[in-house]
């Protein structure tokens, strides 16, 4: 991702997300079908939630189960940002895709005709969700609340992120930091400064780059500290969001009201760490996306309300069409 710059909805994929369609051909638009029904190609994008130069390891389990249960070839594309994938869904290039709450919103305001195939849990019978959390570094006594990042260096992770950016802006509102969403009133509040991932936001507080900022629950309670990238009790949690619906599967209907069944019921079912160790698909804790989820359960669209409450919030234009 862009760790330096701002950016706002693109019609175009990032040059390399735009590559890798063109040199495969890949798309919903190829009439070609399988046995099953399927196309023959199957396109997957996401886009990483931490620094990550091959994604597609951690879709390897995912993308071997659709590959078995739809007997299509899955191309996987690495986006480098929400924008593209939105724009990709929407212009029929992708036919799935992994999407942050925030992402699923706005693919649907910008006109992407998507189903929910089921959202990830951390846990088994766990339910989707997750928080955003409010950050800074342990020895900072300048910040112990919301309301001490005014006029601070505020690490965002992307104006397209749920956790990294929409929630946080509405937490700035409420604590009187900012008057609203848009880039005049934050600049106005805070110097904001948009890391490009969640791991990368976490970093930058702790390295002092940014006086205080934001990333995901487990980012930070989880993954960064038993990959080594963070000691225990470096930062602090001065904020937590409320329960964000979970991050989500979606695929486009252009593959047709039988084959989206189909697939919700593949994810829902077979893309989980019981059923990909027992295929022999994984070994150890098994673990899907960078997420590191356990799972996918079943999830409404309605699950959503709650991020498009926070967008009339924040009065965000990435929440307009």
């Amino acid at each position: 991702m862009n760790r330096t710059l701002r950016r706002t909805l693109t019609p175009l994929f990032t040059a390399a997300a735009c590559l890798t369609l063109a040199l495969t051909g890949c798309s919903s638009s190829d009439p070609a079908t399988n046995d099953k029904g399927f196309p023959e190609t199957i396109t997957l994008a996401a886009v990483p939630a931490e620094n990550s130069s091959d994604l597609k390891a951690s879709y390897a389990p995912v993308i071997a189960v659709l590959e078995k249960e739809t007997g299509a070839k899955v191309e996987f594309v690495q986006a480098s940002d929400y924008a593209g994938v939105v724009e990709g869904m929407i212009a029929g290039k992708v036919d799935l895709a992994f999407f942050g709450p925030f992402a699923y919103v706005v693919a649907g305001i910008n006109g992407a005709d998507i189903s929910p195939l089921g959202a990830v849990v951390k846990d088994k019978g766990g339910k989707p969700g997750y928080q955003s959390y409010g950050l800074a570094k342990s020895d900072n006594a300048a910040v112990s609340s919301l309301k001490d990042f005014a006029g601070k260096k505020v690490c965002f992770v992307d104006p397209s992120s749920t956790s990294g950016f929409l929630y946080p802006s509405a937490g700035l509102i409420e604590a009187g930091v900012i008057k609203s969403g848009s880039e005049s009133d934050i600049s106005a509040g805070v110097t904001p400064i948009y890391a490009g991932s969640h791991d990368a936001s976490a970093l930058a507080i702790a390295s002092g780059s940014c006086d205080a900022g934001f990333a995901f629950d487990t980012m930070v309670d989880k993954t960064m500290i038993d990959k080594g990238d963070l000691k225990p009790g470096q930062l602090k949690t001065v904020w937590k969001s409320e329960m964000i619906a979970g991050s989500v599967f979606a695929a486009s209907n252009k593959l047709g009201e039988t084959n989206v069944r189909t697939l919700s019921e593949i994810f829902t079912r077979q893309i989980n760490a019981e059923s990909m160790l027992a295929a022999g698909l994984c070994t150890g804790e098994c673990r899907i996306t960078d997420e590191r989820a356990w799972g996918v359960a079943p999830v409404e669209d309605s699950a959503y309300d709650g991020v498009r409450k926070v967008c009339q919030v924040t009065g965000s234009k990435k929440c307009k069409g």
